[in-house]
């Protein structure tokens, strides 16, 4: 691949019903790229933790998707409330997810630490009561 690939994407917070329709159609550009499939593996789980943190926590965001000849780049730039302790958040097991959010199965308290497991660079940001902004850079070589 010797071009840069761009797309951007809207996910509306509290729409379960189409929770991880974004993740499954980067997952499907980034095969179409012919990008390896352990390369793929990584993105598609970043993506889906990071779209399911915006349907279960904040109002929408846009999730950018940048695909060059050495690495993939996902942006998450959310408006919701924030994130107020962000070491905390990163801890697994921690979660604030509701009960009904725990009964569909969601809440374990892996999505930001699997995020950055499968990230090579990851940084977060937050500001209470604007929103989250999580960069996400995976290296292709």
């Amino acid at each position: 691949m010797d071009k840069t690939f761009t797309r951007t994407f809207t996910v509306v917070g509290n729409n379960f019903t189409d929770a991880g329709k974004v993740s499954t159609e980067i997952k499907m550009i980034l095969k179409q790229l012919g990008i390896n499939s352990t390369i793929i593996r990584r993105v598609a789980i970043a993506s889906y933790e990071s779209e399911m943190n915006v349907v279960m926590y904040a109002n929408k965001a846009d999730i950018s998707l940048v695909v060059s000849p050495s690495e993939i780049q996902i942006v998450v730039e959310d408006v919701g409330p924030g994130i107020p302790d962000i070491e905390l958040a990163m801890k697994e097991g921690f979660s604030t997810a509701t009960t009904e959010m725990r009964e569909m199965g969601f809440g374990a308290g892996m999505g930001l630490p699997n995020i950055k497991r499968n990230a090579d660079i990851f940084n977060i940001e937050s500001i209470m009561g604007k929103g989250t902004k999580l960069n996400i850079t995976v290296s292709l070589n």
